[in-house]
């Protein structure tokens, strides 16, 4: 099994954990860092839905809760049938942390497409406008 593939089977076994007793909608994701180790979330909703917190930053925020650092590469993978790329606040999360990595998007019929945050999310804000 590649890379690629152990970080989309992360991403669909972290899906299986989602709590989304609202929008119906499981997102899992996983991140593998620079140490090799992947980390692993699931969307977790909130009845406020303002609250809610998406399965990328479940992911991210958990590595670096345990000390990752560096980023290698990013999955997600939700049951639609068109492939679901981050929302914006995630995008801002992977581009802070992660910053031009590869994400790997997926759903359970099979079907991925890998894009650079680069293109996911041209002209970023980050630390430079400080």
């Amino acid at each position: 099994m590649s890379e690629q593939e152990k970080l989309i089977a992360a991403a669909i076994a972290a899906r299986q954990n989602a709590h989304a007793p609202y929008s119906n909608f499981r997102v899992g994701a996983a991140v593998r860092a620079k140490s090799g180790r992947i980390y692993t979330g699931c969307n977790v909703e909130n009845s406020t839905y303002g609250l809610t917190v998406c399965a990328e930053r479940v992911a991210i925020f958990k590595a670096v809760s345990e000390g990752e650092r560096g980023f290698e590469a990013a999955a997600v993978c939700t049951d639609a049938e068109m492939l679901t790329p981050p929302c914006g606040a995630c995008r801002q999360i992977l581009w802070e942390f992660c910053g031009d990595i590869e994400v790997t998007l997926s759903n359970l019929a099979g079907k991925t497409e890998t894009h650079r945050m680069s293109a996911l999310f041209p002209r970023p804000f980050d630390s430079s406008f400080l």
